[in-house]
């Protein structure tokens, strides 16, 4: 099944986006695709993770679309049916766990539910979308597209699969700006795209110096936060994204990199093991 991927900004206002995952990111970028006035539909399977989500943008898409003075506040709905999700749309990203086991058959069960004309994204943060496209039939509609923390950074990264079709990476290069979001095309496959190699870095780093008793969350935090003129250090960065999801993204460089240092991983997982995920737990490496 194939379809026309090139769309202009009127094209597509009107015709619903579909968001699969309402986690932390899923919300968040639901939020962002129904500031312009159009239908957003988010996929959970879990009941009360769709609740939450439509209790999120509910309360923060009015302040959004005032506080940047463009758009419109647009219709949020949640399913926990596939088709239901997809009927129509012009855009469907996916936003659930970094693993594989769970990408690899949730695209295959995207991709027979979609229209011929979606555009498919995947949010993940380290993965190349070439290594989830097997149960995809038409790789040309597919691409990583990773937001960053909207509405607070607006940024997304754009990656083809390999075989993206020039037209779609075009289209969203155009249309995206039109939700506030700022888009930058990463020119050749890279595991971490462009920012998160550099973050990655230093997200590992200051594990480091924390797991062999060097300094403690809140020094890196507060030095990092003087130094550069920033409002938040990594590892309240750390806790806002979830540490369960930190450790996954840095499974996967440690196993495209063995060399990588493993004490910082049995720091991430200890915290775990004691049920410390950050924000979305009530703590992690700090309280909330």
């Amino acid at each position: 099944m194939t379809g026309s991927y090139t769309y202009a900004f009127e094209d597509i206002q009107n015709r619903p986006v579909a968001v699969i995952g309402a986690g932390t990111l899923g919300r968040r970028i639901a939020l962002m695709l129904a500031s312009r006035g159009g239908t957003v539909r988010i996929y959970a399977r879990r009941k009360e993770q769709r609740d939450e989500a439509t209790q999120y943008v509910a309360q923060a898409l009015p302040k959004l679309v005032a506080d940047r003075g463009f758009g419109e506040v647009g219709v949020v709905t949640t399913t926990g049916s596939l088709d239901e999700a997809l009927d129509g749309t012009w855009l469907a990203v996916e936003s659930v766990p970094e693993k594989l086991e769970i990408k690899i058959p949730l695209w295959g069960e995207i991709d027979q539910a979609a229209p011929a004309g979606t555009i498919f994204g995947t949010n993940s943060s380290s993965i190349p979308s070439r290594l989830m496209a097997e149960n995809i039939r038409d790789k040309t509609r597919l691409c990583n597209m990773h937001f960053y923390m909207p509405p607070d950074i607006n940024a997304v990264e754009l990656m083809s699969d390999g075989e993206t079709a020039r037209g779609l990476l075009d289209t969203l290069l155009a249309v995206l700006p039109e939700f506030g979001v700022h888009p930058f095309e990463v020119r050749k496959e890279s595991m971490g795209f462009i920012f998160n190699r550099v973050w990655a870095a230093i997200k590992r780093e200051s594990l480091a110096v924390v797991a062999e008793g060097v300094g403690r969350p809140e020094d890196i935090d507060g030095l990092f936060k003087l130094a550069l003129g920033v409002p938040v250090g990594p590892f309240q960065m750390m806790d806002l994204v979830g540490l369960d999801v930190v450790l996954d993204i840095e499974n996967h460089y440690a196993a495209e990199n063995p060399h990588l240092p493993k004490h910082v991983r049995d720091l991430l997982q200890s915290q775990i093991d004691a049920g410390k995920l950050g924000i979305k737990t009530g703590e992690g490496f700090y309280a909330y």
